[in-house]
């Protein structure tokens, strides 16, 4: 199920559990046990403090897995099946590119990192005892004054870099925002190594408590998702090549179920529609799968069930170690999946 939980609503629990209790009911029509669904009901409350989406996938012989995204679905939805959903809560994940924000000033930086599935972590930097402000005191030591305070600036800007630079790699972070004083944000990118500064982008914004952190954070969550595009491009762009050259892809549901039975899939291609109406047949194990009932019985599943192709494609990949993208809808295969092959 995904859940939609608004933190920044009036009454968000109230109308998170609103939200549930619709869901509950339809999952119960789709014949849904009651002591699966109870297992749920104590992870809605304070669902919204985590998060604008409760992910969670629930069986009946084990811990529900739980998940809870910084973005919201495109709307609520609950499947009991025998397959989970998972081309959502991947996309979601594909959209989460770990990322770094730092607000820095000349007395150091609060480094803000979003780490893999949003896992956030905050580190402050800085604080130097030198001086700190450039001041006009007059007679000869103005001078010297000056240079000493600039000194300073440039050490805590040294802290800074180095901290920086060991979060950034510690995520595999894609995107660095940088947002505080010029002066500062100047002295920064100076101290960086290249493979930091050339991930750099700088937004407007300060450290103190002016309001701008809402346009701060703003800023992060869209260079991220422009990030997660541009990979997504960059393996449409691959996939029509190795297509033009008939060489190393697959297109279509035919091919892409043959290429996943032969462990053949490098990246699967799948829309995010949880609602599409293709099918495909299943067994006990990932693979074989097949496109109809009687081709599954030929290679020799024994009671073949019948599943939405999506998920059916998904499980099969994740079986067999492919890789999986989601990708737009229209941007997808002529014939809505596909795949980039690994010979």
């Amino acid at each position: 199920m995904y859940l939609t939980t608004n933190a920044e609503i009036d009454n968000a629990q109230h109308r998170s559990e609103q939200r549930w209790k619709t869901l509950r009911a339809d999952l119960l029509d789709q014949g849904a046990p009651e002591a699966l669904l109870a297992s749920i009901d104590p992870l809605v409350p304070d669902a919204h403090l985590l998060g604008r989406c409760l992910t969670v996938v629930a069986t009946t012989d084990g811990t529900p897995y739980v998940e809870h995204q910084p973005d919201p679905p495109t709307r609520d939805i609950g499947r009991c099946g025998s397959l989970p959903v998972f081309g959502l809560l991947l996309e979601l994940q594909q959209h989460a590119v770990p990322h770094v924000v730092v607000v820095t000033d000349r007395r150091g930086a609060d480094i803000v990192a979003f780490g893999p599935h949003e896992r956030e972590s905050v580190t402050e930097v800085g604080e130097s005892d030198g001086p700190i402000t450039k001041s006009a005191p007059g007679g000869w030591s103005q001078r010297r004054y000056q240079q000493r305070a600039e000194d300073t600036w440039a050490e805590n800007a040294k802290d800074v870099a180095a901290a920086l630079t060991d979060v950034v790699r510690e995520i595999g972070a894609r995107v660095v925002v940088v947002a505080g004083d010029v002066r500062a944000v100047q002295l920064l990118r100076e101290k960086l190594d290249r493979s930091v500064a050339e991930i750099v982008e700088v937004v407007d914004g300060g450290r103190s408590p002016d309001g701008s952190s809402d346009a701060i954070a703003e800023a992060a969550r869209r260079l991220a998702a422009s990030a997660a595009a541009a990979d997504t491009r960059v393996v449409l762009a691959r996939f029509r090549e190795e297509m033009g050259q008939h060489d190393h892809a697959a297109d279509g549901p035919s091919a892409t179920i043959a290429a996943l039975n032969e462990a053949k899939v490098e990246i699967l291609l799948v829309p995010g529609d949880v609602d599409g109406a293709d099918a495909a047949w299943f067994g006990a194990d990932p693979v074989p799968i097949a496109p109809s009932e009687q081709t599954a019985r030929e290679l020799g599943i024994d009671e073949p069930e019948r599943g939405p192709l999506v998920d059916v494609l998904i499980r099969a990949a994740l079986g067999t170690g492919a890789g999986i993208r989601i990708i737009p809808v229209h941007a997808a295969p002529d014939h809505g999946v596909g795949a980039l092959l690994r010979w």
